[in-house]
């Protein structure tokens, strides 16, 4: 279809997509003025679903009625309740059901993932992560690399992309791997990165860590809903990622954890261990002796929080109505024409940095507002990020100079993109 940049052709879009319905499963925030909000921030916090709300009283009316009964009998008893979520999760993970758990947060997860994956000796105890990954994971590896005795001055590798570039090559991702070789202990990547919106080839980074030797595990909070994703198949020695994001589980969402099927079934690999993960059967015998839990569920610390994984059952209840290849194909239709109409109306204000391959982006979008006679970038950037939101648009700005939006394939619509690109043409005719 040959685009076109008027409000009626981003209409006939809406018309044409076969997802479109989804949107009316999702309760949108409004403007002072009344209006619906053009929601671009679902890369930071997913909508609620209509149906949390039901989800979440249904178990606080069994807490209600049944007292501590509940975690045995009623609809749902507490004490399995988290297996209710493991299958749909294990699928958007692309994972066997036995290869995840929810569990933790993130950042909880990810300690728990390098204490049984970044067994550091001597010769190999670095590891390697790009350098404008997400804060918590700088904080996680540096932590556990000290916790080991070693220094990240040596053992940490950092790897930044060339002066004067916004994204990392995969060449130079795979140079950094062959150079520290046989020094590496894990390899550690955020996929989707958060600032940028760049995806990198998680199969390709596995491939490569595993030739030198190295543990490889990945950060996911922006690729798990994202984009497709086989972390079965690629081999990923283990994963954490959350669910308050693309997976719409609301503030806070549970987090969780994948542990390859070479791994899980061990019960040798060092671990922080909890009751939770201690064999089901004579988890009440309160033994002393910790026996775990075959698969990614022998991770597990402590008795899950009922009411989040209550709001996160009714978010992957909508996923099961669709698939990821649906949700990708809208996804990069979706980004496609909102750089199409940032390259047409916008070209000497906005550059977008995210990659233009779909391959290589999610649903994110990064911008940064190019220099203008007589201002200064960052001011004009932090304005017009004002401006938009004073017009009921939620995005959100990302320090020094970034504007990030997500173009959601399960709740946005083209004409949501449309009127945002005109808002942004507006504050530069003011």
């Amino acid at each position: 279809m040959q685009r076109r940049r008027d409000r009626d052709f981003a209409m006939e879009l809406d018309r044409q997509d076969p997802l479109n319905s989804f949107r009316e499963r999702f309760l949108i925030p409004r403007h002072s003025s009344g209006k619906e909000e053009i929601y671009l921030c679902g890369h930071s916090l997913g909508l609620q679903p209509k149906r949390v709300e039901a989800f979440v009283v249904r178990e606080l009316k069994k807490w209600g009625e049944l007292g501590v009964r509940g975690h045995f009998e009623g609809e749902d008893p507490w004490l399995p309740y988290h297996e209710l979520v493991t299958e749909p999760m294990a699928r958007l993970a692309g994972a066997l059901p036995s290869e995840v758990v929810v569990m933790n947060s993130t950042t909880v997860n990810l300690h728990l993932m390098l204490v049984s994956f970044y067994r550091p000796t001597q010769k190999r105890h670095k590891i390697l992560i790009e350098a404008g990954a997400f804060p918590s994971d700088h904080y996680a590896v540096e932590s556990q690399i000290r916790f080991h005795g070693f220094d990240p001055a040596t053992s940490l590798v950092t790897l930044a992309p060339r002066d004067g570039e916004d994204l990392l090559r995969m060449e130079d991702i795979e140079a950094a791997i062959q150079h520290h070789g046989d020094t590496l202990a894990l390899i550690m990547f955020g996929v989707a990165q958060f600032r940028t919106g760049q995806v990198f080839d998680i199969a390709r980074i596995t491939k490569l860590g595993h030739e030198v030797g190295s543990m490889v595990c990945f950060d996911l909070p922006h690729a798990v809903g994202n984009i497709i994703l086989k972390l079965h198949e690629w081999q990923v020695d283990s994963a954490a990622w959350c669910s308050y994001k693309y997976l719409n589980a609301g503030p806070g969402g549970m987090g969780a954890l994948f542990v390859h099927q070479n791994h899980a079934e061990r019960s040798d690999i060092p671990r922080f261990a909890g009751w939770w993960g201690h064999n089901k059967e004579r988890r009440f015998l309160m033994e002393p002796h910790f026996s775990p839990i075959p698969g990614a569920e022998g991770w597990q610390l402590s008795n899950p929080p009922i009411l989040s994984l209550a709001a996160l059952r009714a978010s992957l209840e909508i996923f099961a109505d669709t698939n990821m290849e649906q949700l990708r194909e809208k996804s990069v239709q979706l980004t496609e024409y909102l750089i199409y109409l940032v390259k047409e109306e916008l070209a000497d204000q906005i550059k977008i940095i995210t990659p233009e391959d779909p391959a290589e982006r999610g649903s994110q979008i990064s911008m940064r507002v190019k220099p203008q006679p007589g201002s200064h970038t960052k001011e004009q950037g932090q304005a017009l990020f004002e401006f938009l939101c004073n017009q009921g648009v939620a995005c959100d700005w990302r320090e020094p100079d970034l504007i990030r939006v997500a173009a959601m394939p399960l709740y946005n619509r083209f004409v949501e993109l449309f009127d945002f690109v005109q808002l942004m043409k507006q504050f530069w005719q003011r």
